[in-house]
């Protein structure tokens, strides 16, 4: 870790309250995520955090979804605006991947629409046979958007197409 922070795989440290705010407010993937989705995301999850060493404010948090034998989804990374360009993320991902070798899992998957260069430089690619994977979306209702999604992406995108929406509720 960069000198000034630490990294951290306690879950005692998180800021849950603050990690809520990031994703809910300021990450596509997860715009209007309630603070008990969040909550439960938490719960279920490896979580990791960086944390300012003067301070102990949390400025990054990322969490991985796994079996921890085979297979590990790393998801809702984010690092606070104000820390972003100092090396954070580079740490935190480093983190996350020396928590996880021990394990010795066979693949580790992610979806980003803007962080590809971090990532690439921990020996993610895109996939070499996308026709084999599939997804199953499920209600996109409860991400707290107001309407439905016209694609997949625009779901996870956090974008609503009003025309979708139940039309009961439009004023």
């Amino acid at each position: 870790m960069h000198a000034g922070f630490r990294f951290s795989a306690d879950p005692a440290d998180l800021d849950h309250a603050l990690v809520h705010r990031w994703l809910s407010t300021d990450a596509y993937w997860a715009l209007g995520r309630t603070r008990e989705k969040q909550e439960a995301a938490i719960a279920g999850s490896r979580n990791y955090g960086v944390y300012d060493e003067t301070t102990g404010a949390q400025v990054a948090y990322a969490r991985i979804v796994t079996d921890a034998a085979t297979f590990a989804w790393l998801c809702d990374v984010y690092v606070d605006p104000s820390v972003r360009g100092k090396g954070v993320g580079v740490g935190l991902i480093e983190g996350v991947f020396a928590d996880l070798e021990p394990l010795g899992l066979r693949r580790s998957l992610l979806a980003t629409a803007d962080a590809h260069g971090l990532y690439e430089k921990f020996g993610f690619e895109p996939l070499a046979e996308p026709e084999r994977w599939m997804v199953r979306w499920h209600d996109v209702h409860d991400r707290g958007i107001g309407g439905a999604a016209s694609t997949p992406a625009e779901a996870d995108a956090g974008l609503a197409d009003p025309s979708l929406a139940d039309p009961a509720a439009t004023p």
